[in-house]
């Protein structure tokens, strides 16, 4: 669908197509949703019109949520599919609109699987009206982020869960007030052998320790479902970590991603977690603890784990988290003894220095290493010399993305880049070096590798003269100094 949307506008960008001309498409585009197609290629065209800034069915439909006046006999087809359309919107939804869309959906609820009304007003009010109705459905997906929930309308929507609980699958209520007392709500219907949820969001929902502690007594209930726990933004801290990390020991547990960024985690924090993992190795294959206190310290907690051949983790993000080039060299000392599964690692906002980056850049020379993605955005004290230790890696690294935005990037440092991407110019899909001091001459030196067809698919770099033959690869251009 995102390819379709961006070959729309890149038609009507280059085209310089006429407004009848998009009158004429739109018009075309709504004889074939009426066509009565099936559901799902319907959607693909409203986002196609969407594009073309046609809303008119769309508004239609608002209208109706708005008035109250949507029942299964007033819809056409083509307007039951634009619904579909406005409830993935921000389309300012409140409990008016719910109560008229939970009448509709009683009507006719077997073939309905996703809701999503995030970013939308509907309130307490609006959860205790769909939750009315939610017993009926077979829901697999329920977004409510950013709704103004509180706890209030947790616990009526645990109820309403707990009588249906084999079919929903993700659970998402991140930015609401829900606080402890909705999570407690929600953790008894995690307790239920039969609920089969994989994904609960709640991220931004002020949750403590307290909360994390109640979670953690749920799970531990019930283990073998939960896949992804995203608690990120939340006042957890090293204590509701503590009682997290508890639970990921038991074998049982089946937690693949957990999100705990800015959660104002210590060293003391990454010390429970570390544990955990060395218990149960085997599970956990994403973990975030980006916008914390970790520092050096948390990260070589980390990097005893990650020397586990058992451990399974390929994603590590540990953007702003204090770590200098003392934490650096732990992380690569680890990637040294395990290098085959970590596939993204995230340190951008870091004072990892020189040092620290080529401490890195020798682990990149290891076959074995599977990095794909490497971070390091607008890291302080970051100088040519550990860009040039990078660039030489790219001979024998393979990663699909390179950014090193920030980084007083030169022309010498390009020069290198350039060496290197002519050397193995097969692998790397996208070059970010905005924000540095690349000049005419380090542009020049880009410029002549991105003429070979087997280069760059995306480049973010200081502006340049596009090479006027035609290449089948996307450039993007940003300003540098």
């Amino acid at each position: 669908m995102d390819s379709c949307q961006t070959l729309l506008q890149g038609i009507l960008s280059r085209t310089g197509i006429r407004s009848h001309d998009t009158q004429r498409t739109a018009s075309y585009i709504k004889e074939k949703i009426r066509e009565n197609l099936p559901s799902e290629r319907t959607i693909n065209l409203f986002h196609c019109l969407n594009e073309l800034n046609d809303t008119s069915l769309v508004e239609e439909v608002q209208r109706y949520l708005r008035l109250g006046r949507i029942s299964t006999e007033s819809l056409s087809p083509a307007q039951w599919s634009a619904l579909v359309f406005v409830l993935f919107s921000d389309c300012g939804v409140t409990d008016t609109g719910c109560a008229s869309l939970a009448s509709a959906l009683w009507s006719n609820p077997s073939h309905l699987r996703e809701l999503d009304l995030s970013n939308n007003n509907t309130g307490d009010s609006g959860v205790i009206q769909l939750s009315a109705r939610v017993k009926r459905f077979s829901l697999s997906l329920y977004r409510l982020s950013g709704c103004r929930v509180t706890d209030i309308g947790c616990a009526i929507l645990a109820p309403a869960l707990w009588s249906n609980p084999s079919h929903l699958r993700e659970l998402d209520l991140s930015g609401n007030n829900t606080g402890d007392s909705g999570v407690i709500q929600l953790s008894a219907v995690l307790e239920d052998p039969k609920c089969q949820l994989q994904t609960l969001r709640l991220s931004g929902c002020r949750v403590t320790d307290i909360g994390c502690a109640i979670l953690a007594s749920a799970l531990r209930s019930n283990p073998s479902h939960l896949r992804e726990l995203d608690l990120s933004d939340n006042n957890t801290g090293d204590s509701g970590v503590i009682e997290l990390s508890d639970v990921l020991e038991d074998p049982k547990c089946q937690l693949q991603k957990l999100r705990l960024s800015g959660c104002r985690v210590t060293d003391t924090g990454c010390a429970s977690l570390a544990s955990a993992l060395w218990s149960n190795p085997s599970h956990l294959r994403e973990l975030d603890l980006s916008g914390n206190n970790t520092g050096d310290s948390g990260v070589i907690q980390l990097s005893a784990v990650l020397k586990d051949p058992k451990c399974q983790l390929q994603k590590l993000r540990l953007s702003d988290c204090r770590v200098t080039d003392t934490g650096c060299a732990s992380l690569a000392s680890a990637l040294r003894s395990n290098p085959s599964h970590l596939r993204e690692l995230d340190l951008s906002y870091n004072n990892t220095g020189d040092s620290g980056v080529i401490q890195l850049s020798a682990v990149l020379e290891d076959p074995k290493c599977q990095l794909q993605t490497l971070r390091l955005v607008v890291n302080i004290f970051l100088t040519a010399l550990s860009c040039l230790s990078r660039a030489e890696r790219v001979k024998s690294f393979s990663p699909s993305f390179y950014r090193m935005s920030g980084c007083r990037v030169t022309d010498t440092g390009c020069a290198s880049l350039a060496s290197a991407l002519r050397s193995n110019p097969s692998h790397l899909r996208e070059l970010d070096l905005s924000d540095n001091n690349t000049g005419d001459s380090g542009v020049i030196q880009l410029s002549a590798v991105l003429e070979d067809p087997k280069s760059l698919q995306t480049y973010n770099g200081p502006m340049a003269p596009i090479p006027t033959s035609s290449t089948p690869h996307t450039v993007c251009l940003v300003r540098g100094e």
